[in-house]
């Protein structure tokens, strides 16, 4: 492999050491360096193309984590705004970032990003319980995470609220609304069943206290032959006895309590066997309300 493809696979910059797992020698650095590559600090090897945030992160020796590694990792984020969160190994962060020090795990061999299951513990002990909690049921969903490895990791008193979220994690969560709707329903006190299937409706997002299903569409979710399909699905679900509520993007990650007020009086008027009065956010004494 030559100078100019690791460095690509590298995103464009990279350290010597990095440089060095993937097969370079010290000769074909200074073969790069005469042909133009660039070495804007000493151990420090960039493509002019290279993007300058990420020359500065290797500068700096920082790590991407927390929030600003969901995009690298592919996870589901709430909010992609607001500071950098990096890691330093002094905590050490400039103008517009969030620092974040204290490592388990080696980071990602080419890219200056923190390892998967840091990025996940620095989720749980910095951000609020939902942005936290859907990066985690993203990550244990698709089995790059394993939920006992988190807990076994997140001990003593000082980690009790990143535990608390752990506490609300689904393995079989689909997508990120159903995560949010599944834990504002849940901290409401509402039975909540997820995915389940129906005869002549086929799976539906969320069945609450056995007879209101909740649909959920995310942004993209209006083509034509797609709207006409949901309807056809909401029309079977009432013939087979169910009632049905459609939310999207707007009403599940902006407005989650006009959601659930919504929930608690249509189940309140459907003579539920056995259902008692609920309030909001009465479920889990001590928990974090999870519209905050």
């Amino acid at each position: 492999m030559d100078v100019v493809r690791a460095l690509a696979i590298c995103g464009g910059a990279a350290r010597r050491p990095a440089l060095t797992r993937l097969g370079i020698d010290d000769a074909a650095l200074r073969r790069a360096v005469r042909a133009g590559v660039l070495q804007p600090v000493r151990g420090l090897y960039a493509l002019p193309t290279a993007p300058p945030d990420h020359v500065a992160l290797l500068q700096r020796r920082q790590l991407i984590t927390c929030r600003s590694a969901a995009p690298f990792y592919r996870l589901w984020s709430v909010e992609s705004a607001g500071p950098l969160h990096v890691h330093h190994r002094r905590g050490e962060a400039f103008e517009g970032q969030t620092g974040r020090c204290g490592l388990l795990l080696e980071p990602h061999p080419h890219h200056p990003v923190a390892a998967l299951g840091d990025v996940l513990i620095h989720a749980l002990r910095c951000l609020p319980l939902r942005e936290s909690l859907v990066m985690v049921d993203c990550a244990v969903g698709r089995g790059d995470m394993a939920l006992e490895f988190l807990r076994d990791r997140l001990v003593g008193k000082r980690n009790g609220r990143a535990r608390q979220v752990l506490d609300w994690v689904d393995r079989g969560a689909e997508s990120m609304l159903e995560t949010l709707a599944r834990t504002s329903f849940r901290q409401a006190g509402i039975r909540v069943e997820p995915q389940v299937h129906i005869e002549g409706v086929g799976y539906v997002d969320l069945l609450l206290e056995g007879r209101l299903i909740v649909e959920l569409d995310g942004r993209h979710h209006g083509e034509w032959a797609q709207i006409k399909k949901d309807q056809r699905r909401n029309n079977m679900s009432v013939v087979r006895g169910y009632s049905v509520l459609r939310y999207y993007y707007d009403d599940v990650v902006h407005h989650p309590a006009r959601m659930v007020a919504e929930v608690l009086a249509v189940l309140a008027g459907m003579n539920v066997p056995g259902q008692v009065s609920r309030q909001a956010g009465s479920c889990v004494p001590g928990a974090t309300n999870f519209a905050e």
